[in-house]
Order: structure tokens, then C-alpha cells, then sequence
């Protein structure tokens, strides 16, 4: 399926590789992104929708020093950790609150992640060799290791996620392997090797399953407790798959990005032969569904930015890299069948 121009647009003023939900706003439906200019001083959107659902409104725009290529509801290069002030509606917006420094790196930051559920003061940075676990305290501004491991020599780290069920887990990538690290211990113990993932993402609703995004296989859903092959795969893009985020309130609901300069929604099937027997799915009612419910192609470059709204779990952003942000609603029909999907799924879960 093709889907038409119908996302709201907002431009940036430079190229952007990042975009991410602002979870503390609860008001809202909001976004930051932030821009990657190598001359020109770079900046932080915070992007709002409109009261009335009609255009992205730009509430805060401030400057930031360096490119940015990380945001998780705080931008990140080198890195530090930043707090937009209260605006007040005020015109000009003004500079962001530096509170800490995470200045133990001795190589660029590729990945910073927050703690995934509620508390505020732990976080974690991925550089190309290391995995470092920080404790914040936001009143004293400062920012401490708790712990620190490498990943070796051979293992060069490009991101990762941290588990939304089980805090102890974070899933580190690399450009040849899948690592899933245990954070008490800070080791290693369990990994999926040869492939590339360019991303990955926790299903938010159901433990143990994780979506990868790969350079040759497309999109793949995996349940970490049998690694020896995925439990569902997508066929991705016409180019590079770039970028998977796993909905915040709907099983198997995935949104992905790539280099072909579109975004495509997924309903995915994430149970696994320990979930269903191989009896009980020949009569699943979603066997022979097709997963891709849109494809989005309001874009002139490669889209490399997504987010989920957590406020409002059936609206997405995007990002292209010449600093298009897009703003989609699940058209009517589409949530209705998201919706209807997710009961069938559940009470014939329930049944067997």
C-alpha cells in the first residue's frame, strides 16, 4: 500500500539524524529534534502539535554546540545531559540548562540511553568501545560512573536499547553482532552474531521479544530466550533499513525507516513457539495477515529519525536527513484495525 502526503511538515533549518518524544510532557504532543551542521552552530526544535491537530508549532528552538546525533528527552555528544527551562510563552526561547557532563569517554558517544521506566537518574552511554552506567543527581548537577565494561577491541558499538521489562538488560549492536548485556554483573551473556543491526527496539507490551533492524535482512523479530533464528521476519526497504521503533501501547504495532526515503507501518505477529503450539497456530486468525498496513513516502532524502508519540500511542514522528519533520496520524481505518488486531490476538491467546 502507498500512503499519500497527509503527514503535517515542519522544517529544520540544517540536516538532522534524530528525533524523540517528549515523555515529560503529559499536556502535549511533543518532539525534540536536533540538527547536524559541521560550520554552523546547531540547533534544538521542541516541536509541539497544535490544540487544534492542524500544524507542528515550534515552542523552544535553542542552540547547541556541537552535531547532534543522539536524543533520548535530552541531547547528547560528547556527551551532557541538558534541560529545556520552562518557556513561559515567551518568543525567544531562552539557552538550555547544562546539568552534567558525561566526560569519562575517551571516543565519540554513539548511543545514550534512560532509564526505561519512571526514575530519573540513571542513564546509560554507548561509545564505539565501552558501556558506561551513570547516576545523576539533577540538584547537585553531577554525573557519576557506577560502572563501566568494554566491549573489546574487536566489538566496534553503535547503539543499543535498554529493556523496558527488566531494567538489568540492555541489547548492545555492533557491525557484526547483536550483544545482550547484564548490567549487576557487566558482562556479556548472551549474543546473536553475524549481522549488522543498524537498530534495535524492545516490544513495550511483551517480554523478551526484540526488533532489529539489518542492512541485508530487513526488519526481524527475535524472543530472546531461543536465539538460533528470528520468530518473524519483515522484508524491510528497498534500500538500508535505518531505523525500527516498537509502538508504547500496542503489541507487535512497528513503525521503520530506511534509505529508500520512506517510513512503513508494521502489525507484526510476536509470539513465539513457546507462547502458541504449532497445532493451536494453524488456526490463529492472524496467520495470514499481511503485516504492512502503510507505506509512508512524504520525503526527498533518507529518513534516519522516528518516534512514537507516549502521549498519544497512534501519532508518529519523522525525520529525514535534510531536516523535514513529519508529523502522522493513524488515519480511521488503520486503528481500527490496529485495534481490532490486538483484541483477536489476545483472545485467541487467551483460548489456547
Amino acid at each position: 500500500m502507498q500512503g499519500g502526503s497527509t503527514g503535517i511538515g515542519y522544517g529544520l533549518k540544517y540536516q538532522a539524524r534524530c528525533i524523540a518524544d517528549v515523555k515529560a510532557d503529559m499536556d502535549h504532543t511533543s518532539f525534540i529534534a536536533g540538527t547536524l551542521s559541521l560550520k554552523e552552530e546547531n540547533e534544538v526544535h521542541l516541536i509541539r502539535l497544535s490544540n487544534g491537530g492542524t500544524e507542528l508549532v515550534c515552542e523552544g528552538l535553542f542552540s547547541h554546540p556541537n552535531e547532534i546525533w543522539d536524543l533520548a528527552s535530552c541531547e547528547s555528544y560528547g556527551a551532557a545531559i541538558w534541560q529545556i527551562p520552562e518557556l513561559y510563552g515567551q518568543l525567544n526561547s531562552p539557552q538550555l540548562e547544562r546539568i552534567a557532563a558525561l566526560d569519562a569517554h575517551s571516543s565519540k558517544i554513539k548511543c545514550v540511553l534512560w532509564w526505561p521506566t519512571g526514575r530519573h537518574d540513571k542513564l546509560i552511554s554507548i561509545d564505539e568501545q565501552n558501556l558506561f552506567l551513570w547516576s545523576l543527581d539533577s540538584s547537585k548537577k553531577t554525573a557519576q560512573v557506577q560502572s563501566q565494561e568494554s566491549a573489546g577491541v574487536l566489538h566496534y558499538l553503535t547503539g543499543g536499547a535498554w529493556d523496558p521489562h527488566d531494567v538489568n538488560s540492555v541489547t548492545l549492536t555492533s557491525e557484526s553482532a547483536i550483544q545482550l548485556w547484564d548490567l549487576r554483573t557487566m558482562k556479556m551473556n548472551n549474543s546473536i552474531e553475524q549481522m549488522h543491526a543498524r537498530n534495535v527496539d524492545y516490544d513495550a507490551k511483551k517480554s523478551n521479544i526484540l526488533v532489529t533492524a539489518e542492512d541485508e535482512s530487513g526488519i526481524r523479530i527475535w524472543d530472546l530466550r531461543m536465539l538460533k533464528a528470528p520468530i518473524t521476519e519483515l522484508p524491510g526497504h528497498a534500500h538500508w533499513t535505518w531505523a525500527v521503533k516498537s509502538n508504547p501501547e500496542y503489541d507487535g504495532l512497528i513503525l521503520s525507516a530506511g534509505t529508500d526515503s520512506s517510513v512503513s507501518l508494521w502489525q507484526a505477529p510476536t509470539q513465539s513457539s513457546e507462547d502458541i503450539s504449532p497445532e493451536s497456530l494453524l488456526e490463529s486468525p492472524t496467520k495470514h495477515v499481511d503485516p504492512l498496513l502503510n507505506s509512508y513516502n512524504d520525503y526527498e532524502d533518507s529518513v534516519y529519525g522516528l518516534a512514537w508519540s507516549s502521549r498519544e500511542p497512534l501519532i508518529f514522528a519523522s525525520l529525514s536527513y535534510d531536516g523535514r519533520v513529519v508529523l502522522d496520524v493513524l488515519s480511521p481505518c488503520y486503528q481500527l484495525y490496529v485495534l481490532r488486531y490486538q483484541n483477536e490476538v489476545q483472545a485467541f491467546t487467551l483460548w489456547i
